[in-house]
């Protein structure tokens, strides 16, 4: 007996509308919850990994801590020499992190001092909005660079700004120029945004130890293997101040890490996702089970008139199933709208990805096969006089 699967689902469905839509949103809650979950957890793996990506992967960061409390002091000298320790190394930017109570014509100021020099502009990737950098001439200057963030809390204009003095401690310095907003990079330790800028020689003036710590270098790009120019560098500190100890921090090697910590966050909200799209699957089952029960009668009408069992079967797997499909497209288009959503509201690239919707759409199909299974079972090996008998 030739039965038409799909237009009895459809009609059964149309018997049991609330039932149906019930199942259906298990499902499409599990499927959204696996495509959502997923495309965030990737979203948000690319715009951290892109962070790092603006600065190049040819960066790497010296910082150095003192084995004994009367170690050499690391000079500006020292840490520039640094570039003669391989041939590798293209620049590199010493800085100095300093703190010291900031006024701008009586309003105080929160933010971060950084002593530096004129290739960090370069190396870090900054933009002058206004003015110019700290140069190689400033030296003991008590000139200064504004952050864009501090720039703002002024809520001065530009023209006003530039030329004008801010107190540094116990100091007046002149601010020559206004850095453009900068994308925040986890890679160099500070925020420029919310920091002044000032040479680094001058942070003796705010009471900060000539003793350089942190080195940014920028290295030459193609290059492969960085064991050469750690040792290189390790040898070469070690001959200038013996009682430093090293610790190197590159950008390709962060990147590494960084995506594979990242790909097991990803697999862990797939996974967190699948257990809603189960507990859809169990609720498919349950519908499933009921309409066997309510169907009795009619499963022994269709058997008596020579409908072959595994027709039967069939006839309830495919309303399973087409219950799995119709939700999981929903929860296909449910979980990409959220995702747009959140990226919205992050600040993120938003981009569809192809493996959450498939993985998402096709979990929902084998969950509907998978649960709708075992009711279809039951209903094929119904005894066909039993099953007149019910009133």
């Amino acid at each position: 007996m030739k039965m038409k699967f799909l237009d009895i689902a459809i009609e059964n469905f149309k018997n049991t509308t609330l039932r149906t839509v019930l199942a259906m949103l298990g499902i499409l809650v599990g499927t959204a919850s696996v495509v959502a979950l997923v495309s965030i957890g990737q979203m948000a793996t690319d715009a951290a990994l892109a962070q790092f990506k603006t600065l190049g992967t040819n960066l790497m960061s010296i910082s150095m801590n003192n084995r004994k409390e009367s170690s050499k002091k690391f000079s500006l000298e020292d840490a520039l020499s640094i570039k003669n320790a391989s041939p590798d190394i293209d620049i590199l930017a010493p800085y100095i992190t300093s703190f010291a109570q900031m006024n701008y014509q009586g309003k105080q100021i929160d933010g971060t001092i950084i002593g530096v020099t004129q290739n960090l502009e370069d190396i870090v990737h900054l933009h002058m909005l206004a003015g110019r950098f700290i140069s190689v001439f400033d030296k003991y200057e008590q000139f200064c660079v504004l952050g864009n963030d501090i720039f703002n809390k002024l809520n001065l204009p530009v023209t006003q700004v530039i030329g004008s003095r801010i107190t540094l401690g116990n100091y007046r310095f002149v601010i020559i120029g206004i850095i453009d907003k900068w994308p925040e990079n986890a890679f160099f330790n500070q925020n420029i945004n919310t920091s002044i800028l000032i040479p680094i020689l001058t942070t003796q003036f705010l009471g900060q130890s000539e003793d350089i710590n942190t080195i940014i270098l920028r290295l030459n790009p193609n290059i492969t293997d960085l064991t050469d120019i750690k040792n290189h560098v390790q040898q070469f500190v070690s001959h200038i101040a013996p009682d430093k100890e090293i610790f190197f921090r590159s950008a390709e090697e962060l990147i590494k890490s960084m995506a594979a910590q990242h790909s097991i966050f990803i697999l862990l909200l797939g996974l967190i996702g699948s257990i809603s799209l189960l507990v859809g699957g169990i609720g498919v089952m349950n519908i499933m089970l009921m309409s066997v029960l309510e169907r009795r009668r009619e499963i022994g009408i269709r058997l008596a008139i020579g409908a072959h069992r595994r027709s039967i079967q069939m006839m309830f797997l495919a309303e399973a199933v087409v219950m799995s499909v119709v939700g999981g497209i929903l929860g296909v288009l449910i979980g990409i709208l959220f995702s747009f959503i959140v990226a919205e509201f992050a600040g993120w690239g938003f981009e569809i990805f192809l493996f959450p919707p498939i993985i998402g759409f096709v979990s929902s199909v084998l969950i509907g096969v998978f649960f709708g299974f075992y009711p279809a079972y039951q209903a094929s090996k119904l005894d066909p006089i039993q099953a007149l008998r019910i009133e």
